[in-house]
């Protein structure tokens, strides 16, 4: 009985020094790493919306001029730039304008448009003005104008 109470106090012995030298050190884990990523699509530019109004004295070769006053609009929602506004005589398409026998987009001059570049927020206008005049084209009869519906395309940008 002696020796087994001496295995046993070794044994109970062992164990206690066992526990006391790492019973402080007995966390386990596992080390992690993790990342994520995500995208989401940007959006597209959209187009201006441009209306305009027309003022003053029937056009005449070399007569009076008339006053465009447009606006350009930004429908979007976020800021776009307007960087430039070009305004001919041409038809809905900007295509050349011939529609009236006898009076062309040649028997007028446009002006300068002006206006501000600016960047337009969503939803927000900048508002300009550009001018028209018939010009007298010496020796070319004119008179397919008279009465004629003279067409502006307005081209933002």
């Amino acid at each position: 009985m002696g020796k087994v109470a001496g295995r046993r106090k070794r044994i109970i012995g062992t164990t206690v020094a066992l526990v006391a030298i790492g019973g402080g050190a007995a966390f386990a884990y596992w080390s992690a790493t993790g990342t994520h990523d995500t995208s989401t699509a940007a959006g597209t530019a959209t187009n201006f919306t441009i209306t305009s109004t027309i003022t003053g004295n029937p056009l005449s070769p070399n007569g009076p001029t008339k006053t465009a006053t447009f606006t350009v609009t930004n429908p979007g929602t976020g800021v776009q730039k307007l960087s430039n506004v070009v305004v001919t005589v041409a038809g809905t398409d900007g295509a050349a304008w011939t529609a009236v026998p006898g009076c062309s987009a040649a028997d007028f001059v446009v002006g300068t448009p002006a206006f501000t570049p600016t960047e337009i927020a969503a939803n927000a206008a900048v508002t300009g003005t550009v001018t028209l005049q018939m010009i007298d084209r010496p020796g070319v009869n004119q008179d397919g104008c008279k009465g004629a519906a003279v067409p502006l395309h307005f081209s933002a940008s």
